[in-house]
């Protein structure tokens, strides 16, 4: 065999170890919406924060990033995202009230944000990172162009998720439990959140890679909440032994998938990768099943209670 032909297959070989590391990367940023939010059930704000923030250092996770809505910032709040801020971790912007865009005009939803920019930006480790509440980016063209003309003119960053979930309602389910006395076994919830989240986090990254040809530095929605500090660690081993790596936020939007914008006007959107999958053509599976309140029910009782 001669030298270049030898040279050639080398090559060759290596551009397909190139390609099948580039589709195989799984890499992951965790993102915490609705800080710091309403306390009253497991834990109070106080414990609920100390425990979050303990199972992500004791899981060697460097940052991750909260986003917060001001007017939860009564003195206890404002201590919880001081310690969240102090521990690392970002702290962005969710809007000042938490509104839904569709509801409201383009002038009072940008009154809403920059209010919660005023509040927000004293805090350490803020950035300018903006998470739409309900992931709802305006139902009109002239609120979608308009927030996106709004953001870029003071300096923001549209936080898109591509892993979307309903964390939310398990907590729901769990808090309902709790209160009404049920014997719930800690175990048994552990492995009803972990599998139910990996069961999307899969999902969304193989459309990811049906659609992009790889896996892109994804971006995880989660909730600030009593699940979440109590089993968060468990979801972080259960990523790591299936090998993915946990990376900042911040790392996570320097993919190119954070210039990608949609001309489509969607009244509800599925996140980025949801968004791409439409414009190559799909329309059915956007969202993950698990993304139904009545599947969550029947699961739970199935998975946890009986």
């Amino acid at each position: 065999m001669s030298y270049k032909k030898h040279f050639q297959i080398l090559l060759f070989l290596f551009s397909l170890i190139s390609v099948s590391n580039i589709v195989d990367s799984k890499e992951i940023a965790i993102t915490f919406d609705d800080s710091p939010r309403h306390a009253s059930g497991y834990f109070d704000g106080p414990t609920r924060s100390k425990k979050l923030i303990s199972a992500l250092k004791n899981h060697n996770v460097q940052q991750v990033a909260f986003f917060s809505v001001s007017e939860k910032l009564n003195a206890e709040g404002i201590a919880r995202l001081n310690r969240y801020a102090e521990a690392g971790h970002i702290i962005a912007n969710h809007t000042h009230s938490h509104p839904n865009i569709n509801k409201l005009t383009l002038e009072d939803y940008t009154k809403n944000l920059l209010i919660a920019d005023n509040k927000l930006k004293s805090f350490n480790k803020f950035e300018k990172l903006f998470r739409f509440p309900y992931l709802r980016e305006g139902n009109t063209l002239r609120k979608r162009d308009g927030m996106r003309k709004v953001l870029k003119e003071h300096g923001y960053k549209n936080a898109y998720i591509t892993l979307n979930n309903y964390d939310w309602y398990i907590e729901v389910l769990f808090q309902k439990a709790i209160k009404e006395k049920h014997d719930i076994s800690f175990e048994k919830m552990s492995k009803f959140y972990v599998d139910t989240l990996m069961k999307s986090i899969e999902y969304y990254d193989q459309m990811a890679v049906n659609h992009l040809g790889r896996s892109p530095k994804h971006v995880l929605l989660l909730h600030e909440m009593d699940i979440s500090a109590l089993f968060i660690g468990d979801l972080i081993d259960e990523l790591r032994r299936r090998d993915w790596k946990i990376i900042s936020p911040l790392e996570a939007y320097q993919d190119e998938i954070a210039n990608f914008q949609i001309e489509e006007t969607l009244k509800f959107n599925p996140g980025r990768i949801g968004e791409i999958a439409r414009t190559k053509g799909q329309r059915k599976g956007l969202w993950h099943q698990s993304l139904n309140e009545e599947y969550l029910d029947q699961a739970f009782k199935r998975q946890v209670l009986d």
